[in-house]
């Protein structure tokens, strides 16, 4: 009987207590669904208290009412006079203003629309209240105008909430970095430093290639470590796009982001060096009668010296150009390219002995002349031949 009597008293202050209880606007609440009206539609806040909805924040896109009596409804009040509490689907400003300061103390993130551009960046709407976003936050890649965002929706971080939600500070690129940061340390746990995976070409400079691992992550491959062999410009080599494989070298933070270091080359074998051709002298090239060309480099009383290739100088002695009068000696200048034959090749002392070519009808005529019979003995030779034909 007491226990009945207690249960009976517990459930009447409820009651009382619900009766008399007060809304502000701002108040969350679930009621049940009383009646569907044309325009309004009532639901039971209490014993003796009803509320009224808006019956169009009970319908859907197609303005249908889905709602029917006693479903049971979470409502926002929305505004307070006497005998009536009017209610709404709809969260206020104060709910909005809760729930963002709610977020940003939880680092909870948030859906937002961007609406429009702005003087430094973003104004975007979260759940109808504005908020702002440096340009610098919006992404992790450089934007010039950021006009490629506006109309889209994101989820973003609030970075800061102040005057009651009147200023309210949000950024996407910390998410990002976030989820970057995961995806990196899931990759690497996979693929140390030394590993050969696939990626692809993203980017071409004079300095390298980049290159994407996975979405959100990219690495650097030198010039030096695209080929063994020189490359002068990596677009010699690759293409924006294309699928290639790399060794990770190494990994580095700096400026608090992580640089990847990449070889192309490294993650192939390096092709066999051809042998070493033998090492020949080039003096062994130059021998007695060789006509070549060559540079004073010096120029003496006695003669002048004569660069045949770098390293080899040879001299033409002055008295071997007197025979030659079309050679002047003293107009030859430092510089002047002159041809030379050469005389006399001495390889253990390294020298070269140079003469003016010869003309070689001249020297033959010379060598003729030497030769021929005296005036003389040609006077006998042709009497005994006269005197053997008159026989």
């Amino acid at each position: 009987m007491e226990e009945t009597t207690e249960d009976f008293s517990k459930m009447l202050g409820e009651s009382l207590a619900a009766a008399e209880k007060t809304y502000s606007p701002g108040d969350r609440v679930r009621a049940a669904l009383l009646t569907v009206g044309q325009d309004d539609s009532f639901v039971a806040l209490g014993p003796g208290q009803e509320g009224v909805v808006a019956t169009a924040d009970l319908r859907d896109a197609d303005g249908t009412c889905t709602a029917k009596a006693g479903d049971s409804l979470d409502l926002f009040v929305t505004s307070v006079r006497p005998g009536e509490v009017r209610l709404s689907t709809n969260p206020t400003d104060k709910n909005v203003a809760e729930d963002l300061k709610e977020a940003f103390e939880l680092q909870r993130p948030v859906s937002a629309r961007v609406a429009e551009l702005c003087k430094g960046g973003f104004r975007v709407s979260v759940n109808g209240k504005t908020a702002f976003c440096p340009i610098s936050q919006m992404d992790t890649k450089r934007t010039e105008t950021g006009a490629e965002y506006v109309g889209k929706t994101f989820v973003f971080r609030i970075t800061e909430f102040s005057e009651g939600g009147r200023n309210v500070v949000v950024s996407r690129r910390k998410l990002l970095e976030e989820e970057a940061g995961r995806v990196t340390d899931a990759y690497f746990a996979q693929n140390p430093d030394g590993s050969v995976v696939a990626g692809k070409v993203t980017r071409l400079e004079k300095f390298g290639a980049f290159v994407e691992l996975v979405p959100g992550l990219e690495g650097l491959a030198h010039v030096s470590e695209l080929a063994w062999s020189r490359v002068e410009s990596p677009a010699d080599l690759l293409t924006v796009g294309q699928d290639v494989t790399v060794k990770i070298l190494k990994r580095e933070a700096s400026e608090g982001r992580l640089k990847i270091a990449l070889s192309l080359k490294q993650a192939t074998e390096r092709p066999a060096k051809a042998p070493a051709a033998p090492v020949s002298d080039p003096w062994e090239k130059y021998s007695a009668g060789q006509v070549v060309s060559g540079k004073v480099t010096r120029k003496e009383p006695y003669g002048l010296f004569i660069q045949l290739e770098p390293g080899i100088v040879g001299l033409l002695h002055q008295s071997k150009t007197s025979d030659d009068p079309s050679f002047q000696f003293e107009r030859i200048k430092v510089g002047a390219e002159v041809q030379v034959q050469v005389g006399e090749v001495k390889l253990s002392e390294r020298r070269i002995s140079l003469e003016l070519p010869r003309d070689p009808e001249a020297e033959a005529w010379k060598e003729r002349s030497q030769t021929e019979t005296p005036m003389g003995a040609f006077g006998d030779s042709l009497r005994a031949a006269l005197e053997k034909k008159t026989r």
